[in-house]
């Protein structure tokens, strides 16, 4: 099946992303607060991901008429009611970004950051504008950036890989170390472990296996789009490893500072 040959096209780049040097860094809470400050910015963007996907899959306008593929559509929407009104540790309706938002507030992480780029957008400025105004990584800049280039395409096979591959594929692994390196299971990351265990729940046990149907179905017997979902797919790691250095560099500089101090 194609499915599996590009899966093990991906493997290096997977093996690389899951042993990568950060999760050995995740070691304090200073540590856990700088990791939250740059990736809640890819926790945000994998929304329009999403949202580009259920635009072009399912029908969101009017007239309604009925969708070429029901069995995408469904997934589509399954894992929007999943992402965007999940319930948190307390039973209420929240999207995972607001989830990620409270986790980063419980355990003393800057939101300023982020709060600043959302007020930016919600005032008409574009993703590079909002994001040009922050002092962030150059990395987490790049991988938003690369987000919406591939967003921008609207060609839904290469949306569905970045989805696929660069997010609900890896996020099981990935998220496996963090809670296993980091001392994330003490109280007071309470939130952020509800988050963690709930993405690995929906995405290792549902979402990820149906993603990989979806790629199946998007690019069918088509030997070019099977290629360029490659291609998208290596560029998404390559880019999620890149913010990972960048993540990594952050903290081990902030560590080498207070070693000094």
């Amino acid at each position: 099946m194609r499915i599996n040959q590009l899966e093990q096209e991906l493997t290096l780049l997977r093996e690389e992303l899951n042993n990568h040097k950060l999760y050995g860094t995740l070691n304090s809470v200073d540590d856990i607060r700088t990791f939250m400050q740059q990736h809640v910015f890819a926790v945000w963007d994998f929304m329009s991901l999403l949202k580009a996907l259920q635009n072009n899959l399912t029908n969101t306008s009017l007239p309604w008429l009925p969708v070429s593929d029901s069995k995408i559509s469904r997934f589509i929407n399954e894992i929007v009611l999943d992402e965007e009104s999940d319930v948190n540790e307390l039973g209420v309706p929240m999207s995972h970004f607001e989830m990620y938002l409270d986790a980063m507030r419980q355990i003393g992480a800057d939101t300023k950051a982020i709060q600043s780029f959302l007020s930016d957008i919600t005032k008409g400025k574009t993703v590079r504008q909002a994001l040009s105004r922050l002092s962030l990584n150059q990395q987490t800049v790049n991988f938003v950036n690369f987000t919406f280039s591939v967003i921008e395409t609207n060609q839904n096979h290469k949306i569905a890989a970045a989805f696929t591959f660069g997010r609900e594929d890896v996020i099981p692994d990935m998220f496996f170390q963090i809670i296993n390196r980091s001392k994330s299971k003490e109280s007071s990351f309470s939130k952020l472990t509800y988050y963690l265990n709930r993405h690995i729940e929906l995405d290792g046990d549902e979402h990820g296996p149906l993603a990989l149907k979806m790629i199946e179905g998007l690019c069918g017997e088509d030997s070019n789009k099977w290629n360029e979902a490659l291609e998208i797919s290596k560029q998404a790691l390559q880019h999620r490893i890149a913010l990972w250095d960048g993540i990594y560099n952050s903290i081990t500089e902030s560590q080498a500072i207070e070693q000094v101090s």
